[in-house]
């Protein structure tokens, strides 16, 4: 097995990079992949940049270059759902993009065009273990929808624009739903774990500084025992 592992920014992944033994690095496209052995395992881990574009050409170039057998989405998130705190754990069972809109069209909003899909599913067995593990953490662990978009959700006003489109939304952030839908593509499992680092809310520029390096380090540690017992 090899494991593609996806961060946006360097502190969601650098304490896993730092681990890699045997370790070489490429840059693709501007993007760094560092490749190695994490754990006992074969991995490929990437930093790709915030936002739906630069994940997707992100997961692209690690599938056609790496050829990883799962892909894991890891980092921080927005808390929009209910009973939601900060540092808790989301990990999708699906996710969706809900800027994605062309009404005009005649499409509901959050309707990917060329795949007619709102939702699209993550492994259910790859969340499951990342579930469990977090739980076996002491973490407080929420399993539902992830949705993505080009947005710093911010203030009450998106996240309720984001239920109105996904009423069961967790979290928000930007780029869980882009990697899963170039995954879903090629045909590569995948998962999305985020660690909540502020509530999507009127304070989230407020909390998101305070909060963001704790919250990503939680996501690290549930993802090395992951690959621990894989």
């Amino acid at each position: 097995m090899k494991y593609g592992i996806i961060g946006a920014m360097r502190l969601e992944v650098e304490a896993l990079t730092a681990a890699v033994v045997n370790k070489a690095e490429i840059i693709i496209s501007g993007i760094p992949y560092v490749f190695g052995i994490l754990q006992g395992k074969d991995v490929v881990i990437a930093i790709c940049g915030p936002g739906k574009v630069n994940s997707a050409l992100c997961a692209e170039a690690m599938i056609l270059t790496f050829h990883p057998d799962v892909i894991i989405n890891t980092g921080v998130a927005g808390g929009i759902g209910n009973d939601l705190h900060i540092l808790d754990l989301v990990i999708a069972d699906k996710v969706g993009q809900h800027d994605v809109d062309t009404v005009g069209a005649g499409d509901p909003i959050g309707l990917i065009p060329g795949i007619n899909k709102m939702y699209i599913d993550a492994d259910l067995r790859l969340s499951s273990d990342l579930a469990d593990i977090a739980r076996r953490q002491n973490n407080r662990v929420h399993v539902g929808t992830i949705a993505t978009g080009d947005q710093f959700i911010a203030s009450k006003e998106q996240s309720e624009k984001i239920h109105r489109t996904f009423p069961d939304t967790l979290a928000a952030e930007m780029e869980g739903g882009s990697i899963g839908h170039v995954c879903y593509i090629n045909k590569v499992p995948f998962a999305v774990l985020r660690a909540i680092s502020d509530g999507g809310n009127d304070d989230a520029f407020i909390d998101y500084p305070q909060f963001v390096h704790i919250a990503a380090g939680r996501a690290v540690d549930i993802l090395m025992e992951y690959l621990k017992n894989a």
